[in-house]
């Protein structure tokens, strides 16, 4: 089952969070505040965070960038996730992704369905990888930052997690690019 093995050094990891909000600025963040206040919490280093509206090719260029950055392993997104017209930080997450994480989506939508109910299929939470860096584009909702955090994200992003964590396969993830 799974489990944190304490006999294991921890290792943090640096996290950029993007809140993509057409609304929001730093002092009503609270979406992007969850986020930081538990990853600082866990250990982890804020690697950078940012606010951009709902605007797909901007979402992309900035998750591009951070995957650039190799000051930054991990870039979760809050916002945009939902189903209305202004809603395209889905898209803009697969415009950048090389792989797709399918079953964080499913692991989020069974997490959800345990707090809200069945409103949790209005959620496209995702996840992916692209240049060694994981992406993670969740609601904007704090209740909702606070489940994939802790349900999810808390425990993946921790090196010590078993059977297995994202942290001990990441410095594979871009081994297709590495000459042989």
């Amino acid at each position: 089952m799974s489990r944190i093995d304490e006999t294991m050094e921890f290792i943090p990891v640096r996290i950029a969070v993007l809140t993509v909000s057409d609304t929001r600025v730093a002092e009503d963040d609270k979406s992007g505040e969850v986020l930081v206040s538990r990853l600082l919490a866990a250990g982890h280093e804020l690697a950078d965070r940012r606010i951009l509206p709902d605007e797909r090719a901007e979402i992309a260029e900035q998750l591009r960038a951070w995957c650039e950055d190799g000051a930054i392993d991990v870039v979760i997104t809050t916002g945009g996730t939902g189903l209305t017209g202004r809603d395209v930080t889905v898209e803009a997450h697969r415009d950048v992704y090389e792989k797709e994480i399918d079953a964080f989506g499913t692991v989020f939508t069974m997490v959800s369905m345990n707090k809200i109910g069945t409103s949790a299929v209005q959620s496209r939470a995702t996840g992916g990888v692209a240049n060694g860096t994981y992406l993670f584009a969740l609601p904007g909702s704090p209740g909702a930052c606070r489940d994939a955090w802790d349900e999810i994200l808390a425990r993946q992003l921790d090196f010590r997690h078993r059977p297995c964590n994202f942290v001990e396969i990441m410095p594979r993830l871009d081994e297709h690019k590495r000459r042989k």
